[in-house]
């Protein structure tokens, strides 16, 4: 598949027809324009000259770019040179709506931010991702493992005394996800009003959201939460087990109901007739003693004896899986939620690999990869040729080193 050749929708797809330009790096912007995308809005993403410093990353960074960046156009501007920033000004313009995700201040210098803009067109909708909204901390640079840290979700996946990041850059993903549902309601309420507005959206901010449950927690019982591996479960049976050969592998029972299943199923009917494993609250109560039984009782089994049982019951387990294994996983693969598409940079670029779509359908389908992630600069000139410069201006702008 040509990262340059669309394939034809079998419907029209919500956002067709909407024009977002943005200037967005890492993660968070590019998730917002990410959703915006897949529902059809023409997005074209502005890399400086030398591209996204995300396409080089390496380790744990190798996935940002093209996990975030599909369905997307790139044109290359030095926002540096004052052509080049006179170009993006006017690409902007052009724009249903604008994002960005850099530092306070920074869209000012080169008149892309949101007064500026909207001066000129006052139907513009501009999404801002930041660090912090508006307050005492909004100058400092903040990154998802800094806010996990200091918002408390560090401290709450960690074990006592270790706080972890969780295991994926949640706040950036979910941060650009409500600056895209911001984004459609000022669309909803310009249709109303015919005017737009600017968006704004934080990772410290969306950090605290997600820990809200947890605040309320305090508030209801009058008890500090305890880090996920030392609370106090809602249910007896909703754990890791480690099993025959090493295996590990999640069970639970989270229903009076399901805990007489799950011992029927496994042949424990002297726990389930002990008044002390009576409901559910009980057995949160004797947790200390019957977790050990369990262990031992089920270290016979293997994880994929476990899991046939709990299947053909309609018991709640999960397999203990890898990020690499879910290429495979037959749910995913019958349900059409991997979609190929070309790697545009690095060591594989130009190879087709599987790519994770959202997890929603419309209508009846995936919102699946129209485009390829774009290579550095694919689409400048045609987007250039459509605000109206010449191949003899595009040129000029060119060896000015105004674009890319």
């Amino acid at each position: 598949m040509s990262s340059s050749t669309p394939a034809a929708p079998a419907r029209p797809l919500p956002l067709a027809g909407l024009r977002v330009v943005e200037f967005t790096h890492m993660v968070m912007g590019p998730t917002c324009g990410m959703v915006l995308a897949d529902m059809g809005a023409e997005v074209i993403k502005v890399e400086p000259i030398e591209g996204d410093r995300t396409r080089h990353l390496l380790g744990a960074g190798a996935g940002f770019f093209p996990m975030f960046n599909r369905n997307k156009k790139s044109i290359a501007l030095n926002l540096h040179q004052s052509q080049g920033a006179e170009v993006a000004r006017k690409l902007a313009l052009s724009a249903d709506v604008v994002l960005e995700n850099f530092k306070p201040d920074t869209m000012v210098k080169y008149g892309l931010d949101y007064a500026t803009l909207s001066a000129q067109n006052t139907k513009l909708i501009y999404v801002s991702h930041k660090g912090f909204l508006p307050g005492p901390y909004e100058h400092r640079t903040a990154l998802d493992e800094v806010v996990q840290m200091m918002g408390g979700l560090a401290y709450m996946t960690g074990r006592p005394g270790d706080p972890l990041r969780a295991g994926t850059s949640v706040n950036d993903i979910m941060g650009g996800m409500f600056g895209a549902i911001g984004a459609l309601g000022a669309l909803i309420q310009r249709g109303i009003t015919g005017r737009g507005q600017e968006v704004q959206s934080a990772l410290f901010e969306n950090n605290v959201f997600l820990v809200g449950q947890h605040m309320l927690q305090y508030v209801m019982t009058g008890l500090a939460a305890a880090p996920m591996p030392a609370r106090i479960s809602p249910w007896a049976v909703y754990d890791v087990f480690t099993v025959k050969d090493g295996e590990q592998i999640f069970l639970s029972a989270v229903s009076d109901a399901q805990w007489a299943t799950f011992c029927d199923v496994l042949g424990l009917a002297d726990l389930k007739a002990d008044a002390r494993y009576g409901s559910n609250n009980d057995r949160v109560r004797e947790r200390p003693t019957l977790l050990p039984l369990l262990r031992e009782r089920l270290s016979s089994y293997s994880a994929a004896e476990l899991s046939a049982l709990m299947e053909t019951h309609k018991l709640p387990y999960a397999p203990i899986r890898k990020p690499e294994e879910l290429f495979d996983d037959e749910h995913l693969l019958a349900t059409g939620g991997l979609a190929d598409m070309v790697l545009p940079d690095g060591p594989h670029a130009g190879e087709t690999s599987k790519a994770t779509l959202f997890p929603f359908t419309m209508d009846g389908q995936r919102l699946g990869v129209r485009l390829s992630p774009p290579t550095l600069g694919e689409h400048t000139d045609v987007l250039l040729g459509d605000l109206g410069l010449t191949a003899e201006a595009i040129q000029a702008l060119r060896a000015q080193k105004a674009v890319g």
